[in-house]
């Protein structure tokens, strides 16, 4: 049987504290307890399950120790080398289709980038404040705990329980792969769920010019609670990273999310089909560019050092 268990979001009361000491008593009894129930799983026949839990660290190594994580472990650091490239023409690219926007289309001056840069600047504040903070983590984890859930059937795995609460969250399915682990920390769930709100409303009914603005502070509200909860939560230390290892994790993950605001943006245009094959078409020449440039530098240091080889 093969049983994996990767954390989900440490408690937000709890996690300051267990970054700088030793597990407390009341921690090592809360891991044994957990491992005794999962001993009795299995001692059950609830056989190929896995469980998706908060702030099981420890058994994540236990079994990639088991499973040659040393093999493993290069493999992801290469992959992670070869999507760096990636990562920085998508930015560049996006850095540079905004900058047009922005100075030659007049885009900041549009009611779209004012009611999305409102409702990002008012949750962020809501954040710093630190009102209402175990509703919000408690939306957070939900809409975490979800994302996986989604993501499991979408590769035709199976949920069997979800559990959520200010103090962490899991799933236990029988299915679980890098998207899977990874999906809650690049899709913006809650923005997800508005966008699907705004899309019946406007098939139902004509809601007007004044819900159209309201969907684009609704979705800077819920894509920056995102982000700033995702901020929060990777320093401390999640179980999801170590899974498929932290440096391809953290790469993937800024990547896709690098992604995902460049679908906002082309959606907020006039003609987002348009704007999209314009981006895909400037990324290419970015990508061309800055490969070709790279490869004229790898080869006069490669040629360099041979150079300063010869008697």
């Amino acid at each position: 049987m093969t049983k994996r268990t990767s954390g989900r979001k440490p408690a937000a009361r709890r996690a300051s504290r267990h970054d700088l000491s030793r597990p407390g008593v009341s921690e090592v009894l809360s891991r044994a307890n957990r491992r005794a129930h999962e001993q009795a799983n299995v001692r059950s026949g609830r056989r190929g399950m896995r469980s998706v839990h908060a702030a099981i660290a420890l058994a994540v190594d236990e079994d990639e120790r088991g499973h040659g994580e040393w093999l493993k472990r290069p493999l992801r650091w290469l992959i992670a080398l070869l999507l760096l490239p990636m990562c920085w023409v998508t930015t560049w690219t996006f850095l540079s289709r905004f900058s047009h926007a922005t100075v030659e289309r007049g885009f900041w001056q549009t009611p779209e980038f004012w009611y999305f840069a409102l409702g990002a600047l008012s949750m962020v504040g809501w954040f710093w404040s630190g009102l209402l903070k175990s509703f919000f983590l408690y939306l957070y984890v939900l809409g975490h705990e979800l994302t996986h859930a989604v993501f499991v059937l979408c590769f035709r795995g199976k949920v069997t329980d979800i559990h959520v609460s200010t103090e962490g969250g899991y799933i236990t399915t029988n299915k679980t792969n890098l998207l899977i682990a990874l999906s809650p920390y690049f899709v913006p769930f809650w923005s997800v769920v508005c966008a699907v709100l705004y899309a019946v409303l406007r098939l139902a009914a004509d809601p007007g010019p004044a819900w159209d603005l309201a969907f684009y502070a609704s979705m800077g509200v819920t894509w920056t609670f995102h982000m700033v909860w995702t901020l929060w939560m990777i320093p401390r230390d999640q179980p999801d990273l170590r899974q498929n290892g932290r440096v391809l994790s953290l790469v993937i993950i800024y990547l896709a999310n690098v992604l995902v605001l460049v679908a906002l943006f082309c959606t907020a245009s006039e003609n987002p089909l348009r704007d999209t094959r314009e981006f895909a078409m400037e990324w290419l020449r970015h990508a061309a560019t800055w490969g070709d440039a790279l490869w004229r530098n790898i080869s006069r240091i490669t040629a360099e050092a041979i150079a300063s080889w010869k008697p």
